[in-house]
């Protein structure tokens, strides 16, 4: 059952009614994009909405159940909007996605909401795009338990591994770009693969925003796991961040956080008979 504002059920019920579709966006990178189907552009809750006819949205269809429900939104590229070099380099992905309606003519009335949910798979083609909106129910489909493991299922510096970040993570610049997925920074911590297994995130330049993971690193050498899909520069300012092999040696002997270690090492696996002679 959607929640409609008094005054703009009221409007419903007119004979003709001043409604207009909504979009807004919010990237993983904090960004915050909106869009109508109006004719004019919108300012709502303090976010301008531009006008943008070309957007379109499959039949929505709601229900109280609990199955993950999805649609489909496209539109054109465009180069003050939606550009096909940020669908391309991943800014998009995982993007939060509102649909709702509104009355044009007094916006501050309220709105009705339609689809909450999450950007998925995203095609591009003949300069337009298509993009699956995953609802929050699909979250329900992850498995609810862990399984146990060898290796560490903390990520470093979350609330079960308390390791503090804020000491290993360095804010530098690129000072060269090797063939591949190798950068060198200005600099960086002291140790041996001080960075393997962490993040690069980049802070300016063509890249601005977007996350690699990190394989190892050398020194200032740092290794991608793979390209970014949007090139780095000599200049470009980046932060980094250490990272874990998820080892209970490493958990113990470079962290001394063994108490947090969120793995079963000594746990015989389904290989334990194939371990001992005849197995």
């Amino acid at each position: 059952m959607i929640a409609v504002p008094i005054l703009l059920a009221a409007r419903l019920q007119a004979k003709v009614t001043s409604l207009a579709l909504c979009w807004r966006v919010v990237r993983t990178d904090g960004v915050a994009m909106g869009f109508t189907a109006h004719d004019r552009g919108l300012m709502i809750d303090g976010l301008w909405h531009r006008a943008s006819p070309g957007m379109l949205s499959s039949a929505i269809s709601l229900s109280d159940g609990l199955e993950a429900e999805t649609m489909e939104v496209s539109g054109a590229l465009s180069n003050d909007g939606i550009r096909d070099a940020d669908l391309a380099s991943g800014r998009f992905d995982g993007a939060l996605l509102q649909l709702f309606m509104i009355d044009w003519e007094r916006p501050e009335i309220g709105k009705i909401p339609l689809a909450r949910g999450y950007l998925g798979a995203v095609d591009q083609r003949d300069g337009s795009f298509t993009a699956e909106l995953r609802g929050l129910a699909a979250g329900l489909e992850r498995a609810a338990l862990e399984l146990t493991s060898p290796e560490c299922r903390a990520a470093l510096g979350d609330k079960r591994c308390r390791v503090p970040l804020k000491p290993r993570t360095r804010a530098t610049c690129v000072v060269a770009v090797g063939s591949g997925t190798s950068v060198t920074v200005a600099s960086a911590a002291a140790g041996d693969n001080s960075y393997g297994y962490g993040r690069m995130r980049v802070l300016s330049g063509a890249a601005a925003g977007l996350d690699a993971a990190l394989l190892s690193s050398v020194g200032t050498i740092l290794t991608l796991r793979e390209p970014l899909r949007l090139p780095v520069a000599v200049g470009d300012r980046v932060m980094i961040r250490e990272g874990c092999d998820k080892r209970l040696a490493s958990c113990a002997a470079r962290f001394a956080n063994a108490a947090n270690f969120r793995g079963e090492p000594h746990v015989p696996g389904t290989d334990v008979l194939t371990r001992y002679p005849g197995g």
